[in-house]
């Protein structure tokens, strides 16, 4: 897939606000500071399409892109910063939460794990919930760049075990890189599959 065009549309507070269109989106959503909105400025070519804050859980808001004039990317709030209860993580956000629940338009997400990490009890708290909600999902390994490839493989391996308590199949995995544009032809394949899937 090549990607001719990308442009800011609107943030949105809650459901409600997001735009009015039939564009299929794709969701990217992690842990505070994992790299949401690099990954985007990775897949769009654009530098600053998505700012990225060195504050963590500075992004409060559901930032949408519209992408090649027919699909969209939604930068989510991460959810590492949440003050919540701990019994319910989803609720870090009721907007994000309501918004994978009763979007329509919303083809896929992709959740971002540190590939540096041991398994974090809030990204597995997450997918816990998130496999309940009727929507495809798959995960993205970030910040492959910092370590060997053999250290990714084996935290990832290590990820798919402790998914494997609550998920019988594993959703897709790629590996990615901000900074060498690791998984970059890999996750923009899978999107221009899942829109030609959409379209059939």
């Amino acid at each position: 897939m090549k990607i001719k065009s990308a442009e800011f549309e609107i943030s949105a507070s809650d459901l409600k606000s997001c735009p009015n269109w039939q564009l299929p989106e794709f969701a990217f959503i992690g842990r505070s500071n994992v790299g949401k909105s690099s990954i985007i400025n990775m897949l769009t070519e654009r530098r600053a399409l998505a700012m990225a804050s060195s504050v963590p859980g500075k992004t409060k808001l559901i930032n949408f892109f519209r992408v090649n004039a027919n699909w969209a990317m939604v930068d989510l709030p991460g959810y590492g910063y949440a003050r919540v209860a701990t019994q319910d993580k989803h609720e870090f956000n009721t907007a994000v939460a309501a918004y994978i629940e009763k979007r329509t338009v919303l083809a896929a997400v992709f959740v971002l794990i540190d590939s540096r990490l041991e398994p974090q009890a809030i990204d597995l708290d997450f997918l816990r919930w998130l496999t309940g909600c009727d929507v495809e999902y798959s995960l993205v390994f970030t910040k492959t760049d910092k370590q060997s490839a053999t250290q990714t493989q084996a935290a990832v391996d290590t990820f798919l075990a402790a998914l494997a308590d609550f998920v019988a199949e594993p959703p897709p995995v790629f590996t990615s890189s901000s900074v060498t544009k690791a998984g970059r032809k890999e996750i923009l394949a899978y999107i221009a599959e899942t829109l030609a899937a959409r379209r059939s």
